[in-house]
């Protein structure tokens, strides 16, 4: 669709010189990773591309003709060569004779793996027999908003022609699989000069006789939808016009971060959801319109849409004018109760008797007149697409209802998608969720050896994770390497002053716009001092319970305000020390500071029980090799304490320890995994030591 100021047209970033470096796999790859870079052409993991080449049978050692396609799951964008699926040509084609009509075609699927050429393992997609049967070596299948915008419009295929001429065809809807691609074969078969198909609510077909000619047709099909629209749209009142204003920036991610936590709460409790906040322009036409609530309740168009989406979206009631975010919060169990109604009820309208079990019937997108989107799924990815698919959906209802009538899907047609026991035993196939997935923790003093340990085994468990620190420069590193390693979609960061009550607010109002709310607290900043008592300032004691005690003391309170209005429990974790419990020489700021931490966890832990709240602690102790606190006078003065020299402190704690070994942040950091996590569900109120044994220590 064009921008809502300029038209933007597709851009041809096809390289002769990369191509020239390639063989006819690595055209196809090329063409799917350019294609899928632009989310106008097709969303996350929608579409597919193929090629039919020759190659060797590695049985026969003949030359054969090899379908390479898209297969099930991946995403055209990002995949590597082995994303596709490999098929011998002669064996589909043999699969007509066996095929027994459209009641029969689900099984059809069951054939194609006996067809796979050169044991691929990677499955093939229900979407196979669309490219197999098109007499093209290259075929493009893309969902383009300005296209499925033709295509969900009443009069779609008189559209088609105007638009087109006799370049692309139009076929009436049909579920994805063997029937539609015989249909396919038949339309090019009836129409040579054809360059592709418009299949009604749903994409585009396009092809060729080299990757390049499928490429460059592909995009200057869409152009050419995108340069209609703008003709028709520049200066059209869209959606009926606007009915609200959007409120500013700040008050608007203030809202979804108050909103968020109340939605989780009531949608968390079988699976743990994250969210995610979408507040672009887009967006803000769609949810201050007139259309806003008659067009969400049609539902989505595409496939590609619903399937990530759900059919339609809950419409929350809020007045931007108002401004009263209360009324919407005291409305939110009537509906979200109401929305479940209404798809159990759908569910119940269009079952068939070996129809899968109902599933999840929480909405997944919610539009917020003056705000924006509020996405939810089980990871920040999954819900980051969702509002993707569904900026992809408003696209197409804006150019639909500006040059006809929006059409969504037909709610049968769109449920034997959702239900379809071929998509049901693709959700089998997933990978089961990690430990930790759909929780979200925010951890201070991440940026440092034990905080970035304790980060890191969060991440590697699925959960997402808010990296809190002072020092704003190692905190930007931290994040850069953990979104390299466990993708952008689960890391944020805040630079966090733990004695600074309004940052500490504001931190876990940005760790709820971002992930929709709070389960883990890991409360690890920390600092370090060392002095007889004689020589302890009062500046020296005062950081001391400043960082180590009030520090603590504000980011327990602000979970607690958010767990208790979320209701889901949640879990605190303070990492306190062996000094807590057992006395050192010349720390008394520090060791006193550490047994605050200590107490203050009793007492949460008793406070927070009623509503599922654990807090729980970690001491560790001399944990040197990685930590920011170990490093200077800290070290040298700890050393001249036991009279030893900096380098012989980490060996004198081994071999004091009682199994003589070093303590490293990895170890504190599974022990924290331990207590955040289900597999401490029964314990509160209790502290860990991880210090290789020391009896001074001892909690009894």
């Amino acid at each position: 669709m064009a921008d809502l100021a300029e038209i933007q047209l597709l851009e041809n970033r096809w390289d002769d010189a990369v191509a020239a470096r390639l063989d006819e796999p690595g055209l196809l790859l090329y063409r799917s990773n350019l294609l899928g870079a632009d989310k106008r052409i097709t969303n996350y993991g929608g579409g597919n591309t193929s090629a039919k080449v020759a190659m060797k049978d590695p049985l026969s050692g003949e030359m054969v003709q090899v379908l390479w396609v898209k297969g099930s799951g991946g995403d055209v964008g990002t995949m590597k060569l082995d994303g596709f699926s490999t098929l011998y040509q002669d064996k589909l084609e043999r699969l007509k004779g066996i095929y027994r009509g459209p009641d029969y075609e689900d099984e059809m699927v069951g054939y194609l793996p006996h067809c796979t050429f050169n044991l691929n393992p990677r499955a093939a997609s229900i979407d196979t027999p669309l490219h197999a049967y098109l007499p093209y070596a290259h075929v493009d299948h893309m969902h383009p908003d300005a296209v499925i915008a033709i295509a969900a419009t009443e009069n779609s295929k008189a559209l088609t022609r105007e638009i087109f001429g006799e370049e692309i065809g139009w076929l009436p809807w049909r579920r994805p699989g063997f029937q539609l691609g015989l249909d396919l074969s038949a339309f090019a078969k009836a129409n040579p000069k054809a360059k592709g198909v418009v299949l009604e609510s749903h994409g585009l077909f396009t092809w060729g006789d080299t990757a390049k000619e499928a490429y460059e047709t592909t995009l200057r099909i869409i152009n050419t939808a995108i340069r209609f629209f703008d003709r028709k749209t520049r200066g059209a009142t869209v959606f009926g016009g606007a009915v609200a204003s959007a409120l500013d920036g700040a008050t608007r991610k203030a809202i979804a971060a108050r909103l968020m936590p109340e939605i989780r709460g009531r949608i968390g409790g079988g699976e743990k959801k994250v969210g995610h906040f979408d507040d672009q322009p887009a967006v803000l036409e769609f949810v201050n319109s007139a259309e806003l609530r008659p067009l969400a309740a049609l539902g989505t168009s595409c496939p590609d849409h619903f399937l990530r989406t759900k059919i339609r979206p809950l419409v929350l009631d809020f007045d931007p004018a108002s401004g009263d975010v209360d009324a919407v919060v005291a409305g939110l169990d009537r509906a979200v109760a109401a929305y479940r109604d209404d798809y159990a009820g759908y569910y119940e309208r269009c079952k068939h008797p070996d129809s899968p079990a109902i599933r999840d019937p929480n909405a997944v997108i919610y539009l917020v007149p003056g705000v924006g989107m509020l996405s939810f799924a089980r990871d920040k990815a999954t819900a980051r697409i969702a509002a993707e698919f569904y900026v992809n959906a408003i696209n197409v209802m804006r150019g639909a209802s500006t040059v006809g009538t929006y059409v969504g899907l037909p709610e049968q047609e769109a449920f034997d998608i959702e239900y379809w026991l071929l998509e049901e035993a693709k959700l089998q196939r997933m990978p089961k969720p990690k430990s930790l997935a759909g929780r979200v923790a925010l951890v201070t003093g991440a940026a440092g050896g034990i905080g970035r340990a304790i980060a890191g085994k969060l991440l590697s468990e699925g959960a997402c994770v808010v990296l809190t620190d002072i020092d704003a420069g190692a905190l930007g590193e931290t994040e850069a390497g953990f979104a390299k390693a466990f993708g952008a979609d689960q890391v944020r960061s805040v630079a966090l002053d733990v004695t600074d009550e309004t940052a500490v607010a504001d931190g876990f109002i940005r760790a709820a716009a971002e992930f929709g709310g709070v389960d883990i607290l890991v409360s690890n900043a920390g600092i370090s001092s060392s002095a007889p008592i004689e020589e302890t300032g009062l500046d020296m004691w005062n950081r001391n319970m400043d960082i180590l005690a009030k520090g603590y003391f504000l980011v327990a309170r602000e979970a607690f305000r958010l767990f208790r209005r979320q209701k889901l429990g949640g879990s605190v974790v303070f990492i306190a020390s062996k000094n807590g419990l057992a006395a050192s020489p010349n720390a008394a700021a520090y060791c006193t500071a550490k047994a605050a931490e200590i107490h203050l966890a009793r007492c949460l832990a008793l406070e927070g029980a009623d509503v599922g709240i654990r807090v729980n602690v970690v001491n560790p102790d001399a944990v040197l090799r990685g930590s920011k606190i170990w490093t200077g006078e800290w070290r040298e003065q700890r050393a001249a304490a036991y009279k030893l020299s900096p380098d012989e402190l980490e060996e004198h704690y081994r071999k004091r320890s009682m199994l003589k070994l070093s303590v490293f942040p990895e170890d504190i950091a599974e022990a924290v995994y331990f207590l955040a996590s289900d597999l401490a569900a029964k314990s509160t109120g209790n502290i860990i030591n991880v210090d290789a044994g020391n009896a001074q220590s001892f909690t009894r």
